[in-house]
């Protein structure tokens, strides 16, 4: 069965920096599509970062230059580096993977969600 389990997240001053992580388990063939979200109350689930293996990223507006996505095909396991963190970034990230199995199914997983407080 897989999963996607979420680490990296906490309370950090303005200006700080946090490094998200989110390591897939279990038995597939590919991680073909990874994405990072973040919700915070009252607001939408917002994508934030997304990267196609093979292909570019592609970030929100609101972190570009800040925030990068990244992965690491030997754990498996897809990062988020966030710099220059604001207090709007303070939300519950997500990440999110297609994935195909061993019956050749992609699916979409997601992990439990990890919060990020940025506050003085």
């Amino acid at each position: 069965q897989v999963q996607l389990v979420e680490s990296g997240g906490g309370l950090v001053q303005p200006g700080g920096s946090l490094r998200l992580g989110c390591a897939a388990s279990g038995s597939f063939i590919s991680m073909n599509v990874m994405r990072w979200y973040r919700q915070s109350p009252g607001k939408q689930r917002e994508l934030v970062a997304a990267l196609i293996a093979g292909g570019s990223p592609n970030y929100a507006d609101s972190v570009k230059g800040r925030f990068t996505i990244s992965r690491d095909n030997a754990r498996p396991t897809v990062y988020l580096q966030m710099n220059s963190l604001k207090p709007e970034d303070t939300a519950v990230y997500y990440c999110n993977a297609v994935i195909q199995t061993w019956d050749y199914e992609n699916s979409d997983y997601w992990g439990q969600g990890t919060q990020v407080t940025v506050s003085a």
